[in-house]
């Protein structure tokens, strides 16, 4: 993976088309604390940055184990 891809900024239908997951999934991670990193544009729009994501890929899979 490039150093671009890493420092990408998804937006919430990016990400879920990413985990292949629907926007009330993603929400409903969000209300217990299970959702991958994000932080709000002053706009209120979520982003997820890649390199939080992939870290929380990982974790995940660390759970399944």
């Amino acid at each position: 993976m490039d150093h671009d891809t890493f420092d990408q900024l998804l937006s919430t239908p990016e990400l879920c088309a990413y985990l292949k997951i629907t926007r009330d999934t993603l929400y409903e991670w969000r209300e217990i604390n299970a959702a991958p990193p994000a932080f709000k544009l002053p706009n209120g729009h979520l982003r997820f940055p890649m390199a939080d994501l992939l870290d929380w890929i990982a974790k995940q899979r660390g759970r399944a184990a």
